[in-house]
């Protein structure tokens, strides 16, 4: 990999930020965009701009050969078995919206339970709560250890005969732990029970095979995958989306209406309803076949060495603690120094043109978990050097000794 050459596609990282060189390590939030996915926005709109699917005129057409072809893209890219199992939504938060609401109308009464863990973004638990508050299911969360690692005998244990779904992440927002979902994923259905993945900082970083790993369910959003925003995708086995309900009424998901009865469109538009981001689902596919010309082994290679050398800076730095050291990570650190609060080393470190994120990153049970209320996180991405890194360390060795 030519990081250099990488980074010229990226023109924001040649920008400055309070007179410094800017150091983009928020990538975990969403990530910097290529010229060529913006350039593939511009074109579309400029030149190929109409609605899809509805139209017989040629930039109708021509419309929806993209978009179908950027359906096809995604398919190729996480290795679906067909793209009727590829639904376009605006994230992976509409997706595990989606689906908490399709599957809870279809499978889950009063008593039902739902398996997540405990390092879960809120975007994979505040839906299925929502769902308990109206159906009356339990939630059974998975514990980890110190090193933030899930238990798995916990894990076992908490299946009954009422266990319906599991909602589990492949790589934790906040400690960068590589979950080993496939593992997980054959347990439950040894159990007889479906796994949703949240794929939403996995996708970025590393080769994804849905039916290798057997998800049932697999989301993921654009725009960290150096897409655009607005954009993401609910991969689904044709089996259980065959039997789940429309999620929303409109145009596009039916076959035919009358004031008695609608029936819906086939398979994957019986979930899309309404105008979809056509323009954005070719931007997402130009930025898939943009990771994919570089090689996702690659960019996880080197991400690794990365994160490695990453660790291995701030460890040395007096007073620092890492959050989350499990045995496989992904290009995540989440860190303290000594009393400083997080916001305080996160705006001072923003001064020296250093954008971390700062906070619960989303995910308040696994701080309380944790005992902390935050921390500051560096997350990093294809683009980023050994040289940013050395200007984090010396950053958050300066910031450490103004305190």
């Amino acid at each position: 990999m030519d990081i250099q050459k990488i980074r010229e596609d990226f023109p924001i990282l040649s920008r400055q930020v309070y007179g410094k060189p800017l150091v983009y390590l928020d990538n975990g939030a969403t990530t910097q965009k290529p010229r060529c996915v913006v350039d593939a926005m511009v074109d579309e709109y400029y030149s190929v701009n109409a609605n899809v699917h509805r139209g017989v005129h040629f930039l109708s057409q021509q419309a929806t050969e993209l978009h179908e072809a950027s359906r096809e893209t995604v398919r190729r890219f996480i290795h679906a078995r067909s793209t009727d199992e590829i639904i376009f939504t605006r994230g992976t938060t509409e997706s595990i919206n989606l689906l908490a609401f399709c599957f809870g109308e279809a499978f889950l009464r009063e008593g039902d339970e739902v398996i997540l863990s405990v390092m879960e973004h809120h975007s994979n638990l505040v839906p299925w709560q929502l769902l308990a508050a109206r159906r009356g299911i339990g939630l059974r969360v998975i514990p980890m250890d110190d090193r933030g690692e899930l238990l798995q005998e916990e894990y076992h244990r908490l299946f009954t005969p009422r266990t319906r779904l599991v909602c589990l992440a492949h790589v934790s927002n906040v400690l960068g732990t590589v979950n080993p979902v496939r593992e997980m994923i054959a347990f439950a259905h040894g159990q007889g029970v479906p796994v949703l993945v949240d794929g939403a900082q996995s996708v970025p970083h590393l080769p994804v095979d849905v039916q290798a790993l057997d998800a049932d369910f697999y989301v993921f959003s654009g725009h960290k995958v150096y897409g655009p925003t607005g954009v993401g995708v609910l991969y689904g086995k044709e089996e259980w989306l065959d039997r789940l309900p429309p999620y929303q009424g409109g145009g596009e998901m039916i076959q035919s209406v009358t004031f008695e009865k609608t029936t819906f469109n086939e398979l994957p538009f019986k979930f899309e309803a309404g105008t979809p981001d056509y323009v954005g689902t070719t931007a997402l596919a130009r930025a898939l076949d943009y990771v994919s010309a570089i090689g996702m082994e690659q960019i996880a290679a080197y991400e690794q060495q990365l994160t490695a050398y990453a660790t291995e800076r701030l460890q040395a730095i007096p007073g620092l603690r890492i959050l989350g050291e499990a045995s496989r990570k992904g290009s995540v650190i989440s860190f303290l120094v000594g009393d400083i609060h997080p916001f305080d080393m996160g705006t001072l470190l923003d001064r020296l043109g250093i954008a971390v994120r700062t906070g619960h990153h989303c995910a308040q049970p696994l701080m309380q978990r944790l005992g902390i209320e935050g921390t500051v996180r560096a997350s990093f991405a294809l683009y980023n050097t050994c040289a940013e890194v050395d200007v984090l360390a010396e950053g958050i060795e300066r910031v450490r000794k103004m305190f």
